[in-house]
């Protein structure tokens, strides 16, 4: 009983629009003794049964293939041409944070085929640094208040002075700036661009629109001299999660990718069917994946691929991905066998992953590896536990002698 009124909870507050009938058709499995027997697809293994046995294989062959298999069946196409892309200063505050930081609001705007979007980044840098500076770049699908750029309202899912003392940049954008995380209104942005891809079963859809995002910031972050181009780290939390993660696999230009408690369709095994399944998914949010994805709905067996491949497309880039203990909703144990399973990718490249055989208790991150992963005490939220762990780990990867 308790499980299908925390279900209901969630439900509601996710959707606000779907009623107590619908929601009680599911109840969630949260007992590990429950989750069924299941074969993963071998990440090495391509469609011709052939195992890939270096990395030249891996980039030359599987790789793509596995990329293609996520694009078709889960997150959908990703356009990579468009007519033009022009940056614009809106407001710029070189003393901002008492003097810490400079403040950057940027106007990144993409055209294509007469029709454009705008995405508004906010970007602070440290003034105390040595420029350039590596930066986190945070897929904000929260309230906008939370990136406020006059730093009049200041929240611990986006603690840009916290990252700013330790010596990084730290920028957010909107995701309603691409694709408003509505099922009707999700049409409104990158969409308009490209009107193919609604017609297309294999199209992009609202989370590919968020990661498309990503990647034009990262075509702004490039150019700006304050920057350090090749150490930029793409953040998401929950379905922000589930977008760093794919604009990580499509954009080799990110550095790291961080994914917080990003559960089904982002971190955790699909084939678990712990907590959220797909089916709930693409009915509750029939705007984030593509259309062939519905056709998995309580059939994750019949899935070409599931999220261990998403991971390892990342390789041999770091990848940090959370649980929080009380989010059982997005398989904190599911995420963890996910990294795991990722393992003998990043191995190609001669990178040991120092996660252990079984989940590590909660609180106690395993941050000094190429794999990181931790299960922090609380609710499915972005703290400043995370970020502050965040930072640790681009300390390890971007500062030699870090300790």
């Amino acid at each position: 009983m308790y499980r299908a009124i925390r279900f209901l909870v969630i439900i509601s507050f996710c959707l606000g629009c779907y009623s107590s009938l619908q929601a009680q058709e599911f109840e969630p499995n949260y007992v590990e003794t429950k989750v069924p027997e299941y074969v993963l697809p071998d990440v090495l293994k391509s469609a011709t049964g052939k195992l890939v046995g270096n990395r030249k294989e891996w980039e030359r062959s599987r790789r793509n293939e596995i990329l293609t298999l996520l694009e078709d069946n889960i997150y959908g196409q990703m356009p990579t041409v468009y007519d033009s892309i022009r940056y614009a200063i809106a407001s710029e505050n070189k003393m901002s944070m008492q003097g810490r930081a400079h403040l950057k609001e940027i106007l990144i705007e993409v055209f294509n085929h007469g029709k454009s979007v705008k995405i508004n980044l906010v970007l602070f840098v440290p003034n105390n640094a040595r420029k350039p500076v590596p930066a986190f770049v945070l897929i904000n699908n929260r309230s906008k208040d939370n990136m406020d750029p006059a730093r009049d309202i200041k929240s611990n899912f986006w603690p840009a002075e916290v990252v700013i003392d330790a010596g990084y940049a730290i920028a957010a954008f909107h995701v309603d700036d691409l694709a408003p995380d509505h099922k009707d209104l999700f049409i409104n942005g990158v969409l308009e661009l490209y009107p193919e891809q609604l017609k297309a079963d294999n199209g992009m859809r609202a989370i590919g629109a968020w990661a498309w995002g990503a990647s034009r910031v990262m075509d702004y972050l490039e150019k700006d001299s304050l920057i350090e181009k090749d150490k930029v780290v793409v953040v998401g939390h929950s379905r922000g999660g589930k977008a760093s993660l794919w604009a990580a696999a499509q954009d080799e230009r990110f550095a790291i990718c961080v994914t917080n408690c990003s559960g089904n369709t982002g971190a955790a095994l699909s084939r678990r069917k712990f907590g959220e399944r797909i089916a709930v998914i693409n009915t509750a949010f029939p705007h984030w994946f593509n259309n062939n994805y519905k056709a998995f709905n309580n059939k994750e067996d019949l899935l070409p691929v599931d999220q261990h491949m998403l991971i390892a497309l990342i390789a041999p880039r770091p990848v940090y991905a959370t649980s929080a203990s009380e989010d059982l909703w997005a398989d904190p144990k599911g995420t963890f066998l996910c990294l795991k399973n990722a393992e003998p990718v990043f191995s190609l490249y001669g990178l040991k992953s120092l996660l252990p055989e079984e989940p590590p208790p909660i609180d106690k991150p395993i941050i000094q590896s190429p794999i990181a992963y931790h299960n922090r005490a609380g609710k499915h939220d972005l703290t400043l536990y995370d970020w502050k762990s965040f930072i640790k780990f681009a300390d390890y990867h971007f500062k030699p002698g870090y300790k």
